[in-house]
């Protein structure tokens, strides 16, 4: 169970690109819970998975041996949740800001700018594995939020 969990159903076994087809596996699901349950609800949730995930993925680094390993893609499950719920998103901008949120998430997750890549070099355990990818989230959402304005004010 830890293993499904922590792949994300398997998604972080792909054998190229682990992290991105995680985060677009955690995009379809954080797009259906979206269209039921308001997006604070959401954020909410992407903080418990955050807690459960840091616990869980101490224990795999301690049975395998690795820190932050490819297949561990849950926390590009929180990163993309904590950015889809807080860029703005509703019915009538669901799919650009999803689009968005997905492209800057993963801009922020690979280039790991600023304390995003301090945090993923510096902190240890779960918290380490999470901990940059959850600021990749608010970094996404907010950017994703933002490039949206500017659309809607130059060409929408």
């Amino acid at each position: 169970m830890r293993k499904l969990f922590l792949t994300l159903f398997y998604s972080g076994l792909s054998p190229k690109a682990p992290g991105t087809v995680g985060s677009f596996v955690a995009l379809i699901l954080g797009m259906f819970l979206i269209k039921y349950i308001p997006e604070s609800t959401l954020f909410l949730l992407a903080f418990l998975v955050s807690v459960i995930a840091a616990k869980e993925i101490d224990k795999y680094e301690k049975e395998v041996g690795v820190h932050d390993g490819k297949e561990i893609v849950i926390d590009e499950l929180a990163g993309m949740w904590i950015a889809l719920s807080i860029c703005g998103i509703n019915q009538e901008n669901f799919y650009i800001l999803s689009a968005l949120a997905f492209i800057f998430f993963r801009v922020f997750d690979i280039w790991k700018p600023s304390i995003i890549g301090k945090i993923d070099r510096e902190v240890k355990g779960g918290w380490g594995v999470m901990g940059d990818d959850i600021v990749a989230g608010f970094a996404g959402g907010v950017a994703a939020a933002g490039v949206y304005q500017l659309l809607v004010y130059f060409v929408l």
